[in-house]
């Protein structure tokens, strides 16, 4: 398989995985049906659509590929139908978040490397597409983003971007750059999740008046 086709079948593994997680937050923020489909399609695309945005990129990639819509708000409804059995798959989530998050990141990379942008931007366009979906989710559903906790989840993403920029600076073969630049990010992510490793918190207490 090419790895444009990889990426493409990840991808919707990825926005599908990422819309059922979605529906269980929606579902307990006890919305309706209409809301589940929302706060699906918002976190499973609104990342790639945030980028483009910023990056003046039109048309957007659900306007351009309309079933994309249809196969998150599908998702996010099939949640509805299995939810209760939803505990038993946690670990298979969290997985295929970490394979969302980079595949998402390559992606991102890419499209704003398309656009002749600068290495900053484009690491910073890989890491938007990456986590600004989850940001969406979580304001929405009033929870501090995960984003701006102490998991490493930005930074697995800034790596990951970081790692596949210097590999297309020393001019290395695109596919096995691509797969091992991914591989190297989700094991970044999975040890981070097995090990609870965390950036270090700011915390300040004292009041300014």
């Amino acid at each position: 398989m090419e790895t444009a086709d990889l990426l493409k079948v990840l991808y919707i593994v990825a926005i599908v995985a990422e819309a059922m997680t979605a529906a269980l937050a929606a579902g307990r923020r006890e919305m309706d049906w209409v809301g589940v489909c929302l706060l699906g399609s918002v976190t499973a695309l609104g990342g790639g659509s945030v980028r483009d945005v910023l990056l003046g990129r039109h048309p957007l990639s659900w306007v351009q590929h309309p079933e994309y819509l249809l196969i998150t708000c599908g998702a996010a409804l099939a949640t509805i139908m299995v939810a209760r059995y939803m505990r038993h798959l946690r670990y298979v989530f969290l997985f295929l978040d970490a394979v969302g998050l980079v595949v998402f990141t390559v992606i991102g990379c890419n499209v704003a490397m398309s656009l002749d942008m600068p290495v900053v931007v484009v690491i910073a366009a890989g890491m938007i597409t990456g986590c600004v979906g989850g940001v969406l989710r979580d304001v929405l559903c009033a929870d501090v983003p995960l984003l701006f906790r102490a998991e490493l989840y930005g930074t697995v993403s800034i790596v990951t971007g970081g790692l596949y920029m210097a590999g297309k600076a020393l001019d290395l073969p695109h596919d096995p750059l691509t797969v091992g630049v991914m591989v190297l990010g989700l094991g970044m992510r999975m040890l981070a999740l097995r090990f609870g490793w965390r950036m270090p918190k700011f915390v300040y207490t004292e009041t300014i008046h």
